[in-house]
């Protein structure tokens, strides 16, 4: 079982609290969740919150430096983090505990210097102040989350609930991510690569939207071959419109949210049939294993026999 533990602080937002815990204490197949979820302050005892009512927290730093994962489910803009919990986070870190800042988390994240030199992503709107204060890392507010594997960090609400999926998905597999995302009433997934802000208004009526028509028909045919010009002319409009409206849409080209998809899909073949890598491959649209093998691993880092292998479990 994986220890979690969720940093609370004098001040903090329930809502921003809520996610970590109701995520990874919710997630699993069949009810059983594999974490175990501690919500832990510098000092236990009761914190107030900026929803004006009070919570008491029973667990202090000795939860913090032997955790599994340590999670900053919010922080206060320009605050650091005292030495004993820097030093409690420092601990966890060497023993090879993950870190996650979600939101202004990554104030926290970077306050502790484990991600000097290297990039984490926040809420686009305290983007400039946090790297102007943190000049020895790249913030990132174009994207929606970012994995580094020892410092995870996220944008606001929505994409923190996109952050702690792709770490269940990560740890236990889509198939268990899927059925959390679904008891959720949320996105099953939304890749870390997606912009954080679309300056375009979504339709209210889904049958007004082309790009939104074009992206169903495209998941209906993942198995078959999805050229640009068939693509674009399924939303009635040009090619060069039709990508430029995409990008619009969505934040990505075309040809990288359909990759996605198969991907998406393939990971969750793998995981819950008994079909061959070669059928997979032909049902998800790489024609190939070859192909498939290919993509797998530039985008996931492992082979699609391996995935399989590690899921096993999860996908019985």
């Amino acid at each position: 079982m994986t220890s979690v533990a969720v940093i609370a602080f004098d001040g903090i937002s329930p809502f921003h609290l809520s996610v970590p815990s109701l995520v990874f204490g919710r997630s699993g197949i069949d009810g059983l969740s594999p974490y175990d979820v501690r919500v832990c302050a510098e000092e236990p005892g009761t914190l107030a919150t900026t929803a004006g009512f009070d919570i008491t927290v029973q667990h202090g730093l000795d939860t913090v430096s032997t955790a599994d994962l340590v999670v900053f489910p919010g922080w206060l803009r320009g605050r650091g983090i005292s030495p004993a919990l820097n030093e409690a986070v420092h601990i966890a870190h060497a023993n090879g505990a993950r870190l996650v800042g979600l939101c202004l988390g990554s104030w926290a994240i970077a306050a502790t210097g484990l991600a000097d030199g290297r990039e984490v992503t926040t809420h686009w709107a305290d983007a400039d102040a946090l790297a102007m204060a943190y000049p020895a890392i790249q913030v990132r507010a174009d994207t929606l989350w970012s994995d580094l594997g020892d410092v995870i960090t996220s944008a606001g609400v929505a994409a923190a609930l996109d952050c702690c999926l792709h770490i269940v998905r990560t740890d236990h597999g889509a198939r268990a991510a899927t059925e959390l995302a679904r008891s959720l009433v949320t996105a099953p997934h939304r890749h870390g690569s997606q912009a954080q802000f679309i300056p375009v208004a979504v339709p209210d009526d889904d049958t007004d939207d082309p790009i939104e028509r074009a992206m169903a028909w495209a998941r209906a045919r993942l198995d078959t071959a999805i050229d640009l010009d068939n693509w674009s002319r399924e939303a009635l409009m040009s090619r060069r419109t039709f990508t430029r409206r995409f990008r619009e849409r969505t934040g990505t080209s075309a040809q990288q949210w359909l990759l996605q998809q198969r991907i998406d899909h393939a990971r969750l073949l793998l995981e819950s049939t008994d079909d061959t890598v070669d059928r997979v491959a032909r049902d998800t649209g790489f024609g190939s294993t070859v192909s498939l093998r290919h993509h797998f691993h530039r985008m996931l880092g492992t082979s699609p026999a391996a995935h399989r292998a590690q899921f096993r479990g999860a996908a019985r």
